[in-house]
């Protein structure tokens, strides 16, 4: 019985055990690093860099030595007759003799060592490569910030929802105990129907607002988890309440915050889409340039009416031959003067692009700024808003009941408490999301 009861322990403690394994828990920051190493866009994004990092070996490759063989066997079904004038073995002039030179099969080894030598575009390709893997990096961290601010929307969402569950199950609550006792003062014949109609319609206002309210939950937490990187019907929890949150993400420092220009990650993309530019109008220039290339390779053929390549008395005669090869452009009726010319407009365009980035930049900043700031004021004063809103609400209650209010006041303020309740979240929410976009400019916060 007593190794029944300890089996009985150990199977709960590990059932238990296993339960809190799967159930994921997130503060804000955790679900954002979570989300920095498995959201899909991120884990494409790193294949994106380590693709980049092939092509870059692969552009450094051709450069470098370029080993080759082949094997070719040939077998003469029917042999090729050259016609040789008679005279020479004695025959009548003007008459020819058929012969077929050489053997019916023949074997050909040959290995072939290429070096190219110099040639101006292999030159800008490495350059190049090295570009398109910065490049590569810079989407990656452009998507980090993406991905960063998602989580952040997403998180707030799902904590927005929860709110306002709560909110509107307290609302609900409410209106029902003031349905209740309207109910029957009217029954009493103290309270006109309308006052209990009245509430009827705010409480099934109420009530389809909960049952969205409870929906948009469920689909909040679904968006959550793709960002994150997460099967959408994989339990979550998260550790952060929104009013908490609000308040950490309140810092009126970051709005004075100096824009360090070279660290925005827009301006990094349109510097790295000027040297490409560059690069390519340096390529077409190239192509004007000679290449010179060289080459070794060895020879080993052998030769037999019949297939005795194998066996050891088969005789191969071995040839090899060292070339260096030029190649000059001359010319190309224009053509590529028309492509260096072509090149060099888009390099003038993307310049004109990094100084436009570069002034959006400064703009952003300073917008993101203000709609920063202006978020925590809203934030402050929808605050002050609800504490008047439920005041006015609460007298308004007292007054009905006490049958110096009309249930249309009653309403109103009911209403407009509700509307109040409705902007503190949402200001909240902003605060939080403003902050995530200003912190991405200033490339703050960055995990």
């Amino acid at each position: 019985m007593k190794k029944l009861n300890l089996f009985f322990w150990i199977v709960c403690i590990v059932t238990v055990g296993f339960s809190q394994e799967d159930q994921l828990s997130f503060s804000l920051n955790d679900a954002i690093k979570y989300a920095l190493e498995n959201n899909y866009t991120i884990v494409n994004s790193e294949r994106d860099i380590e693709a980049a990092k092939k092509q870059k070996w692969e552009t450094t490759a051709t450069g470098l030595p370029q080993i080759s063989a082949t094997i070719e066997y040939q077998n003469w079904l029917k042999q090729q007759v050259s016609l040789i004038p008679a005279e020479f073995f004695g025959g009548n002039p003007g008459e020819f003799a058929e012969v077929a030179f050489g053997t019916k099969q023949n074997v050909n080894a040959t290995a072939t060592l290429n070096q190219l030598l110099f040639d101006g575009s292999y030159l800008v390709g490495l350059q190049s490569a090295k570009v398109f893997l910065e490049i590569s990096k810079n989407a990656k961290l452009k998507t980090e910030q993406e991905v960063r601010k998602a989580v952040i929307d997403a998180y707030g969402n799902v904590l927005l929802s929860q709110e306002s569950i709560e909110i509107l199950e307290k609302n609900k609550t409410t209106l029902i105990k003031n349905l209740n006792e309207t109910q029957k003062i009217y029954e009493n014949g103290l309270e006109e129907e309308e006052s209990v109609e009245q509430l009827q319609i705010t409480l099934s206002s109420v009530e389809s607002n909960l049952k969205n309210a409870i929906r948009l939950k469920d689909i909040s937490y679904k968006m959550l988890n793709i960002t994150l990187g997460i099967d959408v019907d994989k339990k979550i929890d998260l550790k952060d309440d929104l009013i908490s949150l609000t308040n950490q993400n309140i810092d009126f420092g970051l709005i004075a915050a100096p824009l360090n220009l070279e660290e925005n990650i827009d301006f990094k993309i349109a510097k790295n889409n000027e040297r490409s530019q560059e690069l390519l109008l340096k390529y077409e220039k190239s192509k004007a340039l000679p290449s010179l290339s060289a080459f070794i390779n060895g020879n080993y053929i052998g030769n037999s009416n019949k297939f005795n390549f194998l066996k050891s008395e088969q005789q191969w005669f071995g040839s090899s031959l060292l070339g260096v090869s030029l190649n000059v452009p001359i010319f190309s009726s224009f053509g590529r003067t028309a492509k260096t010319q072509r090149a060099k407009i888009n390099f003038e365009i993307a310049k004109t692009e990094l100084t436009q980035t570069e002034q959006q930049i400064k703009l952003q900043t300073a917008n993101t700024k203000s709609n920063y700031q202006f978020a925590i004021e809203q934030y402050l004063t929808a605050k002050k808003n609800l504490e008047l809103a439920e005041r006015i609400e609460k007298k308004n209650q007292i007054k009905f009941f006490e049958g110096v209010g009309s249930s249309f006041e009653l309403r109103q303020a009911q209403t407009q408490l509700y509307s109040t309740q409705q902007e503190y979240l949402q200001t909240m929410l902003n605060v939080i999301n403003k902050k995530a976009e200003l912190e991405s400019v200033l490339n703050r916060g960055n995990n």
